[in-house]
């Protein structure tokens, strides 16, 4: 049970499986830096129908001024929230919700702001007129594809076991630039300038299987999981010659911080967090 003191505004995250998140750590070293006050906790959410969307009730009607929401909850907040940003509507999923005076749901998605800051802000990675290679077609994919198209690759590429997953994003996000399709064998022989692993191979202690060469010259690896070692991916990239590979802690580091600035209007210095952060794993 979360004691709310109506003395401290109260923020959260929900998910299933929750006791290995790194919000409540993130989100206390925001606080602490920029000397705000407020508690942030973890919440289990049973995966039973309801059980999501009782949890939300309950930490608002005691007072919770907003939530992150992480995996499996994402689809089922997007559907629960009132208002939804562009991006957010867009990505079909919600990781940050915060509730106004007038007691309505409010609903945004961080993931790719984060992923995009992480690259050109803390790496100085430029993804203008960049040819960029996505493995993967699923939710975190779907999530991080406004952004990136935005920023204005030359050329941007889904790659996906199924290629219909694939086609039914190039479809979704049409308006914002194109996007092609292809199965993993059928990159063989082409070079991308930043490649990222939007699987989940990597928990698997897998990686799609890829063809040699795929990585440009001075080529760019990300892999959207972390780990307190390298990943699958990111060795794969390494025994390829990837100038610049990573992985995505510096990703949850600025969702969270967007989330942060969104709650708060402040925005918190991401750089030292990450540091802390990375030597905990």
């Amino acid at each position: 049970m979360i004691n709310m003191n109506t003395q401290i505004d109260q923020y959260a995250v929900i998910g299933n499986p929750i006791s290995h998140s790194k919000s409540p750590l993130i989100h206390s070293l925001f606080a602490k830096q920029t000397e705000q006050s407020l508690s942030y906790n973890a919440i289990l959410a049973e995966t039973e129908e309801g059980e999501f969307i009782a949890a939300v009730q309950k930490f608002r009607q005691a007072g919770g001024k907003g939530l992150n929401i992480t995996v499996p909850f994402k689809q089922i907040a997007w559907e629960l929230v009132t208002k939804r940003s562009e991006r957010a509507e867009l990505a079909g999923a919600i990781n940050t919700i915060w509730f106004d005076e007038q007691g309505i749901y409010n609903g945004e998605n961080t993931d790719g702001i984060g992923l995009i800051r992480d690259l050109t802000q803390n790496h100085d990675c430029q993804i203008l007129d960049k040819k960029i290679l996505i493995l993967g077609a699923g939710g975190a994919v779907r999530g991080i594809l406004e952004p990136l198209l935005k920023a204005c690759p030359t050329q941007c590429i889904i790659a996906n076991r199924t290629i219909s997953k694939a086609e039914q994003l190039a479809e979704l996000f049409a308006h914002l630039g194109e996007i092609k399709v292809s199965s993993y064998g059928a990159l063989a022989g082409q070079s991308y300038d930043l490649i990222i692993n939007g699987t989940s191979t990597s928990l698997q202690g897998k990686i799609p299987p890829l063809a040699d060469g795929l990585v440009a010259d001075n080529g760019w690896c990300y892999d959207m999981m972390y780990a307190n070692t390298a990943t699958p991916f990111m060795q794969w990239a390494k025994n390829q010659g990837a100038t610049n590979i990573l992985d995505g802690l510096g990703m949850l580091v600025e969702q969270a911080a967007e989330s942060f600035y969104i709650w708060r209007k402040v925005k918190p210095d991401t750089t030292s967090v990450i540091k802390y952060v990375r030597e905990q794993l």
